[in-house]
């Protein structure tokens, strides 16, 4: 087991986490915003003790990597991740992407993934395009990113407080056991990283359009979303990009929240596992 550096070609440093046998299949997990690898810890054991090579980046501007000015947009983060494939030499890999990491992974797969790629899955995932317009007339108006900056702007470590505590994890729900520890830990990895970075990444999640890439994916994608996803909602994002797909399959979790992968890690860690072996 290793953790270390790469440094990429503008010289940022990106911080991952390697377990398991190198002559293991890999299984390569892209975390979503503001958080870090360490919000797959519980999928990165899972997965290890199934026998899987087990990788995480911290994205740039995220976690222990450097805390960028520029290249926090959807194309670079593609790019990080294949200098991290190539300098691991990562073959054969399934690529985990939930919520920004799912954009980063269908980008990643469409644009730098022939050859290395066996398969990948979309949780919670942003494509094809979160933000309203007229080709998008079911998305969300831009004003709710626009709060998004002003709240992290005004208040981050707040902010940071109050999206677990309450639409995350669905702990805003009448009836919801909230996990105190869960909160807080979102609030760790947040507060780790850079606020620059966090800031411009707002834009990259909403406006990106990865309408193109799904379209040119011609691996099998598992696409997976709560239907009670309040950060991501489900009509505009898995249900317009199975469509999209060559060799999509879709599995809708009924009343499961954005956060599913950490309130819900039995239900998901299995079929993700079928989806693997498959």
């Amino acid at each position: 087991m290793s953790s270390g550096y790469i440094t990429t070609r503008d010289g940022t440093q990106i911080y991952y986490k390697d377990w398991g046998s190198k002559d293991a299949q890999p299984i390569v997990f892209h975390h979503g915003w503001p958080l870090s690898a360490d919000d797959w810890d519980g999928q990165m054991l899972f997965f290890l003790h199934k026998g899987y090579r087990v990788v995480a980046h911290d994205r740039r501007g995220h976690g222990r990597s450097s805390q960028t000015e520029t290249g926090n947009e959807m194309d670079t983060y593609a790019a990080d991740v294949a200098e991290l494939a190539a300098a691991l030499d990562l073959r054969n890999a399934v690529h985990v992407g939930h919520s920004t990491g799912g954009g980063e992974v269908t980008r990643y797969v469409a644009r730098h993934g022939k050859g290395r790629v066996a398969k990948a899955v979309i949780a919670g995932a942003v494509p094809p395009i979160m933000v309203r317009s007229d080709r998008n007339p079911g998305g969300l108006p831009i004003e709710v990113f626009d709060g998004f900056r002003k709240a992290l702007a005004d208040n981050r470590a707040q902010f940071f407080l109050d999206v677990p505590s309450g639409p995350f994890y669905g702990y805003n729900r009448p009836g919801a056991k909230v996990d105190q520890g869960v909160i807080w830990n979102w609030w760790r990895q947040g507060m780790m990283g850079g606020a620059k970075a966090h800031y411009d990444c707002i834009k990259a999640f909403s406006e990106t359009d990865f309408t193109e890439d799904l379209k040119a994916i011609d691996v099998p994608v598992f696409v997976t979303h709560g239907d009670d996803d309040q950060i991501v909602p489900i009509a505009d994002s898995a249900l317009l990009s199975i469509k999209l797909l060559k060799h999509g399959t879709l599995k809708v979790y009924p009343g499961l929240p954005h956060g599913m992968a950490t309130t819900n890690p039995d239900v998901f860690n299995a079929d993700l596992l079928d989806f693997i072996k498959d």
